[in-house]
């Protein structure tokens, strides 16, 4: 029957799953996870086409993934809240559990790069609680501003062989990124076990961390 109310709901749910059966569209929700961005910005990052980007948004926000608002002649997009977040890291899973492309990816690429295990959010709570751990974010200094784990160095791989004066030693260092696929964790992590620091990454990201409800700060890093 075309008007039964469950029907209906579950043609609804799919516009969502519908929205995020895209590569592209996952990865400017990853981008948009750090912060509020324009279209401009959205295509430098993802190096799509403007009108590729414009077309993968009004999906996303037709699904209620995204919000919009409007700034003179730009347009500004940020999720629609931490449950998307939170949408994206169960795809994620059940992925990583079920499909065997997923793990020969991450077996053949990430692993390869970082064998050790990463650390979990709880862990690494506990650290901090001691203060045993330097943490390290990778991200660019327009991401950290915008929200960082508590009392994170912010320093991005491009200048991380010039900085490590500035990372205390004899501390493990915890690196995270944009999530638990950001390449930028995984290179951080190799150049400071070079330089002979202890080094792990942060399982996932800042997106994860931040709707999972720990504390965040925001603000440029202090000189």
């Amino acid at each position: 029957m075309t008007d039964d109310p469950k029907r209906r709901l579950f043609n609804t749910f799919a516009t969502v799953a519908k929205a995020l059966g895209n590569g592209h569209r996952l990865e400017l929700l990853e981008l948009l996870a750090q912060d509020e961005r324009s279209v401009e910005a959205l295509t430098r990052l993802s190096r799509l086409t403007f009108g590729n980007v414009s077309q993968h948004l009004q999906q996303l926000r037709r699904a209620g993934l995204v919000d919009a608002r409007k700034d003179g002649k730009h347009v500004f997009y940020r999720l629609a809240d931490d449950e998307v977040v939170k949408l994206i890291a169960s795809l994620r899973r059940i992925a990583e559990r079920n499909l065997a492309e997923v793990d020969r990816v991450v077996s053949g690429y990430f692993r390869e790069r970082d064998s050790l295990e990463a650390l979990s959010r709880e862990e690494l709570v506990a650290r901090m609680q001691d203060g045993l751990v330097t943490i390290l974010d990778v991200r660019p200094p327009e991401e950290f501003a915008a929200g960082h784990v508590p009392g994170a160095l912010n320093i991005t791989v491009k200048e991380l062989g010039e900085r490590l004066g500035d990372i205390p030693a004899g501390q493990e260092v915890i690196a995270y990124c944009r999530g638990p696929y950001c390449v930028l964790s995984f290179e951080a992590v190799a150049l400071l076990r070079k330089r002979g620091f202890e080094a792990r990454r942060l399982d996932d990201g800042y997106p994860e961390w931040k709707a999972a409800g720990l504390p965040v700060e925001a603000g440029p890093a202090s000189d």
